[in-house]
């Protein structure tokens, strides 16, 4: 982001305010307000959805719900087949339950094999999997070409496994060509995945970074907490037709040192070396074998639904051009109280415990919020009377809280052409004000005000999309923080739903209120929603798509982000 936009826009809201929307864009402005956002959140993040856990009953009613909002708001459906015209793209779910006690990891060298268990070596993967095969080490497991880094080169990998670092190189050094200090799209374990697939690898497995100087991801999420207090664990799921077709696990440090011991370095030096000149250190574990034996105590499929609909532009050549407006409307359901123990209501007060008594995670920011700040937008759009040129699809995305499920499917599957979508705007998040948690303390400093502030992440691969969210601020005065494109720590960048349209080269912001001591718990409630922040947000998001639908130059992708 550029030094002198993020400056303006911290300006103090009373600069902005006075000066006048578009005529031709005022209805709409004025369509977006707190009565629709009270009422459908009501809804949403009611107990009559039990939490909308996908492949549940009451997450197909949020769909559900979503459909017949596009459909009154006068939206395209996105599916004429059969005499049927629908807002929903279905597609199928795998469900399961790993049976960690009877998956092992068995290290073979010099004819001895040593066992490894959860929690030293942990693998998830949607169906029963056994593998045998050589390991490589890959470095970062990350093929760059627009920087010049390749893990993979002088190596082959194929008919073998793959053995990794976690993130990416050098994400301690501010001019780091990987994006200074924050992540970019190869920091992820699914591009590394897909990485290691194209040069034929069986499997990856994956070790933070031996000299990181931050939690491990399951020491962070650890921190959540939300989920401990559950009587029955949430279920993993998977795409079935998914991209990816090769299995992931996680070993702590010991069990990478044993695996390491015949590499010439230790993985410390290993990580020192890219670190240092960012060249490679791929190299064959010489006499090592890895036995990969992953068991699920249950597997099932099931039908979910993405939720789309589209408003047609008004120039007949551009309205083929698409500008997305996104969020999901899944969350982590609900299980029985446990014994002697009640849960809170909708109001976030205690309700005691009974054989009905049900903990409901009910998800009002997370994401309730987005889902019915699509919803708003549709309507303001719709109800303007002038339509920008270039056409806008609205989807509200299943499953993102089991992995981004229904983004990936999207865009794996688009319903309208990549090649010719401007943006994404996303919300996930936007209803809350950020506030310190255990999941953020000594990891992430937060402003002591946050309730003005919206974060916005993904400028660095696309500063042409930032500087118009700037622009528009001038009409609605919020300050526009940069902070997670900084931060390698928290992985928020490819924690939303715009992460899968980045690496379809599409400029993809989260638009984000921050992290909260409700996040993933069964308090994030209604109540606590700041429902006048949330119209502020929702105003700036309809003047942004507006000019991106408009515009006669459409927001830029950057392929490699410059550090600044």
């Amino acid at each position: 982001m550029k030094r002198a936009l993020l400056a303006a826009s911290l300006l103090p809201s009373l600069c902005f305010a006075q000066t006048s929307v578009p005529a031709g864009e005022r209805k709409g402005f004025d369509r977006i307000v707190q009565a629709d956002l009270r009422k459908d959140l009501a809804y949403i993040a009611g107990d009559s959805l039990a939490g909308r856990l996908s492949l549940q009953p009451g997450d197909d009613k949020a769909a559900e719900w979503v459909a017949q909002e596009f459909a009154r708001a006068g939206l395209n459906p996105i599916r004429r087949e059969s005499g049927i015209q629908g807002y929903y793209q279905p597609f199928t779910l795998v469900e399961y339950r790993p049976d960690r006690a009877a998956s092992t990891v068995t290290l073979t060298r010099g004819g001895k094999s040593t066992v490894f268990h959860a929690p030293e070596a942990t693998g998830v993967y949607k169906h029963s999997i056994d593998i045998t095969a050589p390991v490589v080490f890959a470095g970062f497991g990350i093929t760059a070409p627009e920087l010049g880094y390749d893990d993979y080169k002088g190596i082959d990998a194929k008919g073998k496994i793959v053995f990794v670092f976690d993130h990416e190189p050098q994400e301690d050094n501010a001019h780091s060509v990987f994006n200074g200090t924050g992540n970019t799209r190869y920091a992820t374990t699914r591009v590394k995945l897909l990485n290691a697939q194209v040069h034929g690898a069986l499997a990856v497995v994956v070790v933070a970074e031996p000299n990181r100087k931050h939690l491990t991801n399951a020491e962070r999420a650890a921190r959540i907490g939300g989920s401990v207090t559950r009587t029955q664990p949430l279920p993993l799921q998977a795409i079935e037709e998914d991209e990816v077709k090769i299995p992931s696990l996680l070993v702590q440090d010991a069990v990478a040192a044993q695996i390491l011991a015949t590499a010439g370095a230790t993985g410390k030096e290993l990580q020192a070396g890219i670190d240092g000149d960012l060249r490679p250190r791929s190299r064959v574990l010489p006499d090592t074998s890895l036995t990969i034996h992953l068991r699920n105590a249950s597997e099932r499929t099931g039908t979910t639904l993405n939720v789309a609909g589209v408003l047609e532009g008004s120039d007949p050549k551009l309205k083929a051009e698409t500008v997305l407006i996104t969020a999901h409307h899944d969350h982590d359901g609900s299980t029985p109280c446990a014994a002697g123990k009640g849960d809170v209501d909708e109001l976030g007060k205690p309700a005691p415990a009974g054989e009905e008594c049900r903990q409901v995670w009910h998800g009002a920011d997370d994401n309730g919020s987005g889902t019915v700040g699509v919803v708003e937008l549709a309507r303001a759009f719709a109800a303007n009377g002038t339509r920008p040129r270039r056409s806008i699809l609205f989807a509200v995305f299943a499953a993102e809280e089991r992995g981004l499920l229904g983004a990936y499917w999207m865009a794996a599957h688009p319903v309208r052409p990549l090649a010719t979508t401007r943006a994404q705007i996303n919300f996930d998040m936007i209803g809350r004000d950020e506030k310190p948690s255990p999941q953020t303390d000594g990891l992430i400093e937060i402003p002591a005000d946050t309730s003005n502030r919206l974060n916005l992440i993904g400028a660095p691969y696309s500063p042409t999309y930032n500087r118009v969210v700037a622009e528009e601020n001038k009409h609605v005065g919020l300050e526009l923080d940069d902070r997670f494109d900084r931060d390698a720590v928290l992985n928020v960048f490819f924690r939303s739903d715009q992460f899968p349209f980045v690496l379809h080269n599409i400029p993809a912001f989260w638009w984000f209120t921050g992290f909260h001591p409700d996040y993933h718990h069964t308090s994030d409630t209604v109540e606590k929603i700041d429902y006048p922040k949330m119209e502020k947000i929702l105003k700036l998001a309809y003047l942004s798509a507006w000019r991106f639908a408009s515009d006669a130059k459409t927001p830029v992708f950057v392929a490699s982000p410059k550090v600044e």
